[in-house]
């Protein structure tokens, strides 16, 4: 009978091992990173019958832990979430080669200045350490934040949700074969396949030999990793999407970038929470906007007192009914198919409501006054404020910065995406001729070093 070493002792003795290869991983030359990142891309090419085979056999453990009682559309919810395809393995293989070909942050000399006594002060980018990320989501978050931790020269701890336990071994496998082939330090990342809660908890709890955390899941996660962790929070996806339609603005162009925002992934950490609307422009803008919502796109809406006094006036037959809102929802990070709506007398109020209902995760408005665009992207604070742009765009990818990890709303790293470049500290680094600190304790005139010779 085998018996499970303690939660504190496994994670301790793991992390331990990991900070020692956590030196060797970030000397490693740029082009061997990419390298073995283009390998893993390949092996997971030449093995995804082997992975997609695994991952069946995650997805019968799923369905089989439903009881009896529960709903099939429950049951049938949960499969199709575990359940890996043939295009997802598809989308693993191409980040992967993206990802490699990206240039390599470490060593870039981010800022250079020479002092007025010759002192050369450059800023260089170096990797953080050892980063735990702990998910909930697919295994295709699995391989990219390991990736990305290769690219920028950390050490990634993995723990990742137990229902893809043998997905995520079979992933790590064929990473490894990659890794050993191609000059990879032997446990440049680390994947932990325990399941039990104490686990997750002990991890952030190792301030000792853990840097950073990065959080890929929903609020109960976000929220137990906000009360215990003891390491910074490089990335949680946290905080509230808002969307402001503005009077001066293009109508057509607005009920677009709403439905993209909201519909386009319901569930991602940058669809839109809370629509906030001009009341001037509310009659014409929101009745079809809602409308097709609910019918087409199957959103449910929870709008404000005005919001269904207008709407209760418009033929509503055969329309499904908005649901009144409560205060909660204003502050609520829906992640799903759901929207707040709410009238707002104008952009005062609407910057008031943003300020009061935070964090801001992402900030959109549509208008075409340059004066409020400038205003509400002064004003707001968030990870990114979007002018005529819908909020979906808040991501690595589409800011140019290539993949990343997570959004952010931290105040003392980064905000935003945090791609390569956020996955990276820096450190000063100074080249000198024999310059001192004045005033030296050596009087002036025995300044030369043979005279500080004892007899």
């Amino acid at each position: 009978m085998t018996i499970e070493v303690p939660a504190k002792l496994y994670i301790e003795k793991l992390l331990k091992e990991c900070r020692k290869v956590s030196i060797d991983l970030a000397l490693l030359p740029g082009p061997v990173k990419s390298k073995v990142l283009h390998a893993m891309a390949d092996r997971l090419t030449a093995g995804d019958e082997g992975i997609l085979a695994e991952n069946a056999k995650d997805v019968e453990a799923v369905g089989k832990s439903f009881e009896k009682g529960d709903t099939k559309d429950r049951m049938r919810a949960a499969v199709a979430r575990v359940r890996l395809t043939v295009d997802q393995m598809k989308e693993m293989v191409e980040r992967l080669h993206f990802i490699a070909d990206l240039p390599d942050p470490i060593g870039a000399v981010t800022a250079r200045q020479e002092r007025p006594d010759g002192l050369q002060v450059s800023r260089v980018r170096v990797p953080i350490g050892v980063i735990g990320v702990i998910s909930e989501r697919s295994p295709l978050v699995t391989a990219e934040s390991i990736a990305l931790c290769l690219k920028s020269g950390n050490l990634c701890v993995f723990r990742g949700a137990p229902e893809w336990k043998l997905t995520h071994q079979a992933i790590d496998a064929r990473f490894r074969e990659a890794a050993k082939e191609n000059g990879m330090p032997n446990g440049a990342w680390m994947l932990i396949d325990r399941p039990e809660k104490e686990i997750a908890l002990e991890l952030i709890r190792s301030s000792k030999y853990l840097d950073a955390i990065i959080v890929r899941g929903g609020a109960g996660l976000r929220k137990t990793v906000a009360e215990q962790a003891k390491v910074p929070v490089l990335c949680g996806d946290g905080g509230l999407t808002h969307f402001y339609v503005d009077e001066d603005s293009d109508i057509s162009v607005a009920q677009n970038l709403v439905i993209n925002s909201k519909v386009q992934q319901a569930g991602a950490s940058n669809a839109l929470d809370t629509l906030l609307v001009q009341q001037i422009v509310a009659r014409q803008f929101l009745p079809p906007l809602i409308n097709r919502l609910l019918d087409q796109f199957k959103v449910e809406v929870h709008a404000c007192p005005k919001t269904v006094a207008l709407m209760g006036q418009m033929a509503m037959t055969g329309h499904t009914a908005i649901i009144p809102a409560t205060d909660a929802d204003w502050q609520t990070q829906f992640a799903g198919p759901t929207l707040a709506v709410k009238m707002v007398e104008d952009l005062d109020e609407a910057l008031a409501h943003i300020s009061r209902h935070g964090p801001c995760l992402t900030a959109g408005i549509a208008t075409t006054r340059y004066e409020s665009a400038m205003r509400f992207t002064r004003e707001v604070d968030a990870g990114a404020v979007l002018v005529n742009a819908s909020t979906r765009l808040h991501a690595g990818d589409s800011f140019g910065m290539g993949n990343d990890v997570g959004l952010s709303v931290g105040k003392l790293h980064a905000k935003g995406p945090i791609g390569l470049e956020q996955m990276t500290c820096e450190k000063y680094v100074a080249f000198g001729s024999g310059q001192l600190r004045l005033p030296h304790p050596v009087p002036e005139t025995y300044f030369d070093a043979i005279m500080l010779k004892r007899p």
